[in-house]
């Protein structure tokens, strides 16, 4: 399913908010300056009673979209780790190989190594890249897998073919989990409840500004661009490679390095 927010840059959308809370903000200043008349202390009490409530609901959501994008975030920092771990471990067993295999086998790890490091630099918006990239690593993976087989056909007593069958099939399963992490999200349907309440949670408090005799306080723009603040690093933790926070592939870099050392 296409999602229409996803595909926007994250700045666009705070700026958007912002804007959009800042004219909720004013509308609901004008028409509440115009009823203030009409109001009287138990009116007023139950503006501020709503207004309070909805900054709750808002503190809610914005709480709770926060905590699964942060989720999100660390799972695909763990992904890095666990598939680095994983690579590493298969490399280690290679030496259990026979020596026919085990030269091969390590150079095909390394070109594998390569690989995943060229796709962690790629942007999941470079979709025909990172799909040829996965091409590629697929095939390495079918190569790897076939040697695998090859060891465990050639020595049916020793236990060594077998372990190393389950680093390489411990590394296949590590690269499903990180590229199913890549896609995992919060869901646009909370995105756009969040947004819609913001708006809401402006219009308010301009409302209950005006309804008391007042424009909006420092205090209360000081909320919005808080708000908007949140908002975008809400949605930077959610957008994997992209955005100012991007997930650590240190790992994978450092094994890069040991394994092309001689």
């Amino acid at each position: 399913m296409h999602e229409l927010m996803y595909g926007i840059d994250s700045w666009l959308i705070a700026a958007a908010l912002l804007a959009g809370m800042l004219l909720a903000l004013e509308l609901g200043y004008r028409i509440g300056a115009r009823r203030q008349r009409q109001g009287n202390a138990d009116v007023k009490e139950h503006v501020n009673g709503l207004q309070s409530a909805v900054l709750g609901i808002l503190a809610l959501l914005l709480g709770f979209t926060f905590s699964l994008s942060l989720q999100r975030f660390d799972d695909r920092s763990q992904a890095v780790v666990a598939e680095a771990n994983a690579i590493g471990t298969a490399v280690l067993r290679t030496q259990l190989l026979p020596a026919a295999l085990r030269d091969e086998t390590r150079a095909l790890l390394r070109s594998y190594v390569d690989l995943r490091v060229r796709a962690s630099e790629v942007t999941l918006d470079e979709r025909a890249a990172l799909q040829a990239l996965r091409g590629e690593a697929e095939a390495l993976q079918a190569r790897l897998w076939a040697r695998a087989r090859e060891a465990v056909a050639g020595d049916t007593v020793s236990y060594a073919p077998i372990m190393f069958a389950e680093s390489v099939n411990t590394m296949l399963d590590s690269y499903s989990l990180r590229e199913s992490a890549l896609d995992r999200h919060v869901p646009e349907l909370v995105l756009w409840l969040m947004h819609l309440t913001f708006l809401m949670a402006g219009g308010i408090v301009g409302f209950a500004a005006g309804f008391a005799g007042h424009r909006p306080s420092l205090v209360s723009l000081i909320m919005v661009a808080l708000i908007v603040v949140l908002v975008f690093i809400i949605l930077d933790l959610d957008r994997p490679r992209r955005g100012l926070v991007r997930v650590d592939h240190g790992s994978l870099v450092s094994l890069q390095a040991q394994m092309q050392r001689p």
